[in-house]
């Protein structure tokens, strides 16, 4: 803490001048930031050590976290009746990407195979089509709407 901002402390609170101001956390021991300094680790021997993505940590068991999320939004999926659009292509598209999760051992060959950014992009994409299916089951976005839709409502462009 600065001189500065220790009077000004001082000053706004009426310390006593013999007492000692201690910050909770400084930018240099802040436990915040620690978490996140040690998700950030990564063994020596691991191929890259950063995504270049602020935000964005290597995983280094990529089939396993992506093969984890996967089987939650089929599982997900099976409260969605089977005749909506959502859960027909969804679950295409997510049959899909585990079936080469699970012939791709390489994880750059995996990367290149499903096209999407890096793995650990992959798996932040999965994570949040996680919560966008339980979001439409929530909503039971496949039910008929309450009331008719007003005439035009669907024509595009908007005139």
């Amino acid at each position: 803490m600065s001189v500065l901002a220790a009077r000004l402390l001082r000053n706004a609170v009426a310390v006593p001048k013999s007492a000692t101001i201690v910050p909770a956390c400084s930018m240099y021991k802040n436990p915040y930031l620690d978490r996140f300094h040690n998700k950030n680790k990564v063994s020596p021997d691991f191929y890259k050590k950063t995504t270049g993505l602020t935000g964005l940590f290597v995983n280094e068991n990529p089939h396993r976290a992506l093969t984890v999320v996967y089987g939650r939004i089929l599982r997900a999926l099976e409260q969605v009746p089977s005749n909506a659009a959502y859960r027909r292509y969804t679950e295409q598209i997510v049959k899909r990407r585990l079936a080469l999760v699970q012939e791709e051992n390489d994880i750059v060959k995996l990367e290149e195979k499903i096209g999407m950014g890096q793995i650990e992009e992959v798996i932040e994409q999965a994570e949040y089509e996680l919560k966008c299916v339980r979001a439409v089951i929530e909503s039971k976005a496949w039910e008929p709407l309450v009331e008719k839709s007003p005439e035009g409502q669907w024509r595009w462009p908007v005139v």
